[in-house]
């Protein structure tokens, strides 16, 4: 079976480390997905959201990282408003197990947050929600 190709949206400004750490899950030999490193690592200039869009033609699946701030991340919240534009599979998967997350502006009421096993992580790239 391919492995998925992900891309994971992340709050730059205080979850930039999780994202690092989720990306690394990819290298890990049982992993489903490939980490496709087409997420934003710094604000991009001009129409950036235009960017964002065609790079997300070539992922399978948005990863949502959700941390205390999330909430407040507009790119988070504008990079989940085109994955559901493109009709992409997306998740919300809390960044740490020990603080409280909040969801982007534009996830549905009905958008769970998992939280991140390695076990959920794989059903979940699996298409398990």
């Amino acid at each position: 079976m391919a492995k998925k190709r992900v891309f994971i949206s992340f709050d730059i400004d205080h979850d930039e480390g999780a994202k690092v750490m989720l990306a690394g899950q990819a290298k890990l030999p049982d992993s489903p997905f490939d980490f496709k490193d087409a997420s934003v690592k710094k604000h991009l200039t001009g129409d950036w959201e235009e960017k964002v869009r065609r790079r997300m033609d070539n992922i399978d699946v948005v990863v949502v990282l959700c941390g205390e701030h999330t909430h407040t991340a507009s790119g988070v919240a504008a990079e989940l408003t085109i994955a559901q534009d493109k009709d992409k599979e997306y998740f919300l998967l809390k960044a740490y197990p020990d603080k409280t997350c909040t969801k982007p502006t534009s996830a549905k009421s009905s958008d769970k947050v998992y939280n991140w096993t390695w076990p959920n992580l794989k059903t979940l790239i699996g298409g398990g929600r």
